[in-house]
């Protein structure tokens, strides 16, 4: 049906059977013909202005899905990987998605170049099924103008792990990092908390952090696999601990009852002081996840919280490197050693160092070191202040849970933590409801405006012709 307003109907009507009569005359049109041509153009431009009212909208709501995707929503996609051996046989599996967050420094300052992992990452020839006895499986993944993600296997009896990430990155690649000072290749490395038993997948759909020293490497619903008995990945699969708790399918056979979860640790303040005042403010709730062999020769991993009640503090401070060192009745020594980067003017958590008896361990005296962490960072003269519990990967059988941390290292004044810089964690928190919150107000009201527009144009105040 088609309509026009009323106060303009009848004159809008007079004005096309003139002009319908006017080309009546004209030998190349019938008079029927003119009228079904005055007819069917109001039709068509009513379409036309319907089509526009379909394409703004869709165009808007792309535009709302591209701005989830920046704001971080939306993560990179994930790819698999596949190393074979000389008979094409798979060996390691692999997919995920990845994140890296990398501190350079350029001519104007230090900076943080984010980027995730591209599609066309591809496996280099150079991994490696490994060679018992002699050499371990390595996957090895390039991408972009001489970067790459090094993951290395090791395996026991029952369990295997990735005992080491590492990653190589080229700062002349203009595009990644700008204005970088440095046209160097750099390499870093860390002990990464994935593992799985064997003949199973390692599986993690929570996002997993490994510190690199200034790298932050983020791997998100990963999928990994060594020493594959097939082709494929295993049906079975080990969850990591970000993802848990898991439920029960059938109840566990009798057997003493294990010893109680410890609830999350109290949050200390801890002050180490030295011969110009205060070196380290440190504000934070501890936890240490320990895996060992038990007597007998089973694997367990105990998780101890730090009670600031019956733990001593103490430390040392020096113009490089500042440490914190906590004593109680099992742990003999756990020390936190920040160091200072010249080039940044970042202070960071470059050592954790553990000495603790563990009595029911086949070995009751229980070592773990790593001295190439980077963590915690944040501009010397700052503070890092951090509300999620953080995890650092020490060693393989050795991580840390950091609860409500708050730290500054060097040029604390007055004893009162400077300008705080907070986490990515944190930041994401707050930037997911925001943005969240924004993008549906927006399409609700691109949707309230496509229908108004549509219905003005085709209804409101309009009578039959």
């Amino acid at each position: 049906m088609v309509t026009c307003p009323q106060v303009t109907c009848e004159a809008g009507s007079r004005r096309r059977r003139r002009r319908a009569l006017a080309l009546s005359r004209d030998p190349r049109w019938s008079r029927d013909e003119a009228q079904r041509y005055f007819l069917i153009k109001p039709i068509a431009a009513i379409a036309r202005d319907h089509r526009s009212a379909q394409l703004y909208f869709q165009n808007h709501v792309w535009i709302f899905l591209s701005f989830l995707e920046l704001a971080g929503l939306v993560h990179g996609t994930a790819a698999t990987f596949v190393v074979t051996d000389g008979n094409g046989t798979a060996c390691i599996m692999a997919n995920f998605s990845a994140a890296f967050v990398i501190s350079y420094e350029t001519r104007s300052g230090p900076m943080n170049a984010t980027f995730d992992l591209p599609p066309d990452a591809a496996v280099l020839n150079s991994s490696s099924c490994g060679k018992e006895n002699v050499s371990a499986p390595s996957l090895m993944i390039a991408f972009g103008r001489g970067h790459s993600l090094t993951l290395n296997f090791t395996r026991n009896a029952t369990r295997y792990s990735v005992q080491l990430m590492g990653f190589i990155y080229n700062l002349s690649d203009a595009q990644i990092f700008p204005n970088a000072r440095s046209k160097d290749i750099k390499t870093v490395e860390s002990a990464t908390d994935i593992k799985a038993d064997i003949n199973k997948k390692y599986r993690c759909v929570s996002n997993n952090q490994i510190h690199m020293r200034n790298v932050t490497v983020t791997l998100h619903d990963a999928t990994i696999q060594a020493y594959l008995a097939g082709s494929s990945f295993s049906k079975e699969e080990t969850r990591c601990e970000q993802d848990g708790p898991f439920p029960t399918t059938a109840p566990p056979p009798p057997r003493p009852s294990p010893p109680p979860t410890p609830e999350t640790p109290s949050v200390h303040k801890y002050n180490v002081s030295g011969a110009n005042g205060t070196c380290l403010l440190a504000s934070m709730g501890l936890q240490l996840n320990v895996t060992y062999s038990k007597r007998d020769n089973t694997t367990a991993t105990s998780v101890f919280s730090i009670d600031p009640n019956k733990t001593s503090a103490g430390g040392s401070c020096s113009p490089q490197t500042v440490t914190l060192e906590l004593q109680s009745d099992s742990v003999h020594s756990l020390l936190f050693q920040f160091g200072m980067d010249p080039n940044t003017s970042q202070f960071f958590l470059g050592e954790i160092k553990l000495n603790m008896t563990l009595p029911d361990a086949r070995e009751p005296t229980f070592q773990a070191d790593n001295s190439s962490l980077r963590a915690l960072q944040a501009t010397v003269g700052s503070s890092y202040k951090c509300n999620a519990e953080q995890r650092v990967a020490v060693t393989e059988a050795f991580s840390v849970n950091i609860f409500k941390v708050w730290v500054q290292a060097f040029q604390v004044q007055g004893d009162k933590f400077g300008s705080v810089e907070e986490c990515q964690l944190d930041e994401n928190s707050m930037l997911i409801p925001i943005a969240v919150g924004g993008a549906l107000a927006g399409l609700v009201l691109l949707v309230l405006i496509a229908y108004l527009v549509g219905r003005k144009r085709s209804h409101a105040g309009y009578q039959t012709i």
